[in-house]
């Protein structure tokens, strides 16, 4: 099948045309500044016409069957890919309080391929869904049980898609069956998580009812004592200018003055008190949070790295690893230098645990469940 693929996010549009079967990318593109006013589209129905005219050519050769979206909350309604129709739509848009960056962005690309082709099958794949599998032990907040019922508060988990994607391909490379695969799972770029797996099902990640928490991120705090908060509406910030902090002025960026892992790395090599202590800090969380999941798990078969840091910071990696001793895990300092598009094995023969690194590929995730949802239907 030939399927386009839309990530729609707050101010752009993403897409790729995938074909499923030879797995051949034949067009791909970034729209940007959406409504934006500064010379860029509108809305998402003018950058899904910009998109269309760029495809033209494109689909003269073959048609579409099919678009499938990233919808990054499904909530507790969507467990797996769904065929797109009316009520569909208005229960995602319903999510939007749980997503308010993510989820009307979404909605708005569904409106746009629907008023731009009505005929063309439609696929939501949720962000969310992969980790529909945790126990209520691990997604319960030890908080009232009515602000459960009422609003919905609890461990959602998001990159659900990079996730499931890395955890087939990682048992692959070890020839374990995915029923039978254990695993700590970093997803690593701006904004990151980690997942353990057990039996190559989700059962904990560190991502909760958004994706603030857990760990240091590019512009993201991850965790961090909740009665911060309080203190801080106590002393005049309003809830707007907390979450914008803890959102876009934390976490790498608020430590290192940047959030762009590359220029961290070399400004800590060239002596920058600052880059090593946002380095140090996020190692350490990191590896404090492998150290539980390989307990969560009862004893990982691979720790597994992937995303923008993940798969191409062999110095983040490193100190990640190096705080693992205890644990028996060892990197291989040449095969961790390695830069390859392929899934990998770089720990050394004697690690307790495999170390891996898997590139992901949300777009390749979207297109083949889009295909196996619209064949199925």
């Amino acid at each position: 099948m030939r399927v386009l693929v839309i990530n729609s996010g707050s101010s752009s549009l993403k897409y790729q045309v995938r074909d499923t079967d030879s797995n051949e990318i034949a067009a791909n593109g970034l729209i940007e500044r959406i409504g934006e006013g500064s010379g860029g589209p509108a809305d998402h129905g003018e950058a899904m016409e910009d998109v269309a005219a760029v495809l033209e050519g494109v689909l003269t050769q073959k048609p579409l069957d099919a678009v499938g979206h990233r919808v990054v909350h499904g909530g507790e309604r969507f467990s797996e890919p769904v065929l797109i129709n009316n009520e569909i739509t208005r229960a995602i848009e319903r999510l939007n309080p749980l997503a308010p960056l993510h989820n009307p962005a979404n909605v708005l690309g569904i409106r746009a391929i629907t008023a731009k082709w009505p005929d063309l099958p439609q696929v939501a794949v949720f962000d969310t869904a992969f980790h529909r599998t945790l126990p209520e032990h691990a997604w319960r907040y030890a908080v009232p049980d009515s602000l459960y019922r009422q609003y919905g508060i609890r461990r959602y988990g998001f990159h659900g898609t990079s996730h499931e994607f890395v955890t087939g391909r990682a048992a692959a490379l070890l020839g374990v069956p995915l029923d039978g695969f254990n695993a700590v799972v970093a997803h690593l770029g701006n904004g990151a998580s980690l997942t353990a797996v057990q039996g190559g099902a989700s059962i904990d990640t560190s991502m909760g009812f958004t994706p603030l928490e857990g760990l240091v991120m590019g512009t993201r705090s991850g965790d961090l004592d909740p009665s911060i908060l309080i203190y801080l509406q106590r002393q005049g910030l309003s809830a707007d200018e907390i979450d914008t902090m803890l959102n876009r002025e934390s976490g790498l960026k608020a430590l290192a003055g940047n959030n762009d892992m590359r220029a961290i790395v070399d400004a800590a090599e060239a002596g920058d008190r600052h880059a090593r202590l946002a380095l140090d800090v996020a190692s350490y969380r990191l590896a404090k949070y492998i150290g539980g999941y390989h307990v969560a798990v009862g004893g990982a078969q691979a720790l597994v790295f992937t995303a923008g840091i993940g798969e191409n910071s062999a110095v983040f990696r490193a100190l990640v690893v190096d705080r693992l001793g205890a644990l028996g895990v060892k990197l291989d300092a040449g095969a961790n230098l390695v830069r390859v598009t392929s899934p990998r094995v770089v720990s050394t023969a004697d690690s307790a645990i495999p170390v891996l690194v898997v590139p992901t590929d949300e777009e390749q995730a979207i297109a083949e469940a889009t295909a196996a949802i619209v064949l199925a239907s």
